[in-house]
């Protein structure tokens, strides 16, 4: 098990990260979910022995690693940005970390041909990683960090130069990989698609600080929070300031809401309504019709996402199949009060929708 005690990453007068506190289990799968600079590599970097923390602990099964060099843990790491040895074979650099752990000949074999199975490297072997492609590359790196069989893996955006086939084909296969192992899987990603495709647990951060903590599909149901909410949404999640009088909630420029049925207890006052994509609707089959503007329609063949001008907010729609609309056209968006997140004046959730697995 690897504790993080409320953890702090400070430099100089600026915090990388503040007050981090998860545990993670041994055959477990991690997932580190945040834009860019929201402090996953920070973390990852704290969780390896890369850098140290500036307060707080981590504890590997009880006992504080904080000061523990990297090279005594046993710790494999892979970055979006692959990292080989250039002057040596496909093979030899998947089997580096064997070699110098004095594995067996045979042993080193069977697994660095497994892992080359695997990673669709087996016709690679021979060659070195410069006259690999980028994805080929990144496939070299990731096999060295299978054979190793390290007790915990960190892999940081690992597949973002992979061509589309294999990276799915990745996000499948590769928990199943280090979860077979009893390794501690993290995996940081930018990405929420990706980050429910891999499932297990999910940590959501934002400007350095963990905002939630839990497996991936309860904190994709249930968001502590406003912020989480959007961190675990792409494209963005629509929102609407709103107050709440009785049955209704009422927009200053006129769009009135419905309280859901699952919203009834809520008191009166300044409320936000948050609400997914895919739940905006360019049909009438939801009962709360708006009226918006086009700002830009996005067509990606299978799927459009249509950019809406609605009151005083901007929403987008996740539609499928084309819908090529006009800029500027007038046009109306239906909504369904009852897949709606109502968050307090703090941002707080006070509300999530009742029927919560298909928010």
């Amino acid at each position: 098990m690897l504790e993080l005690i409320d953890v702090t990453k400070k430099v100089g007068a600026e915090t990388h990260l503040a007050n981090v506190s998860m545990t993670l289990a041994h055959g477990s799968l991690n997932v580190l979910l945040g834009p860019t600079l929201s402090g996953k590599t920070s973390l990852m970097r704290l969780m390896a022995g890369l850098d140290k923390p500036t307060g707080g602990d981590i504890r590997l099964d009880g006992k504080s690693v904080v000061g523990v060099p990297v090279q005594k843990r046993n710790v494999a790491m892979v970055y979006q940005q692959f990292i080989n040895y250039p002057t040596l074979s496909v093979y030899e650099n998947i089997a580096s970390p064997l070699r110098v752990a004095g594995r067996d000949e045979k042993l080193i074999d069977a697994r660095v041909r497994k892992a080359a199975e695997m990673l669709r490297l087996t016709d690679h072997l021979k060659k070195t990683p410069l006259e690999l492609s980028g994805g080929q590359q990144q496939r070299t790196a990731l096999a060295r960090a299978i054979v190793k069989d390290a007790g915990l893996v960190l892999l940081d955006e690992p597949l973002a130069n992979l061509d589309y086939k294999l990276r799915e084909e990745l996000r499948a296969e590769l928990p199943k990989i280090f979860a077979a192992t009893g390794a501690i899987f993290v995996y940081a990603t930018t990405e929420p698609t990706e980050a429910l495709l891999l499932g297990g647990n999910t940590a959501t951060l934002s400007e350095g600080r963990v905002t939630q903590v839990g497996p991936t599909i309860d904190v994709f149901n249930r968001p502590v929070d406003l912020l989480t909410a959007e961190t675990f949404s792409d494209p963005p999640l629509n929102t609407l300031r709103v107050e709440k009088r009785g049955s209704a909630f009422v927009h200053p420029h006129g769009l009135t809401v419905p309280v859901g049925a699952g919203h009834g207890g809520l008191a009166d006052g300044a409320y936000t309504l948050g609400f997914r994509p895919h739940h905006l609707f360019l049909d009438p089959v939801a009962p709360v019709a708006a009226p918006a503007r086009v700002a830009v329609t996005e067509i990606t063949g299978s799927e459009s996402f249509v950019h809406v001008d609605v009151a005083d907010a901007r929403w987008v729609a996740l539609t499928h199949g084309i819908r090529n609309l006009d800029v500027d056209a007038a046009i109306t968006v239906y909504i369904d009060p009852e897949r709606l997140f109502v968050f307090d004046a703090h941002g707080r959730l006070a509300a999530a929708p009742r029927l919560a697995a298909a928010a």
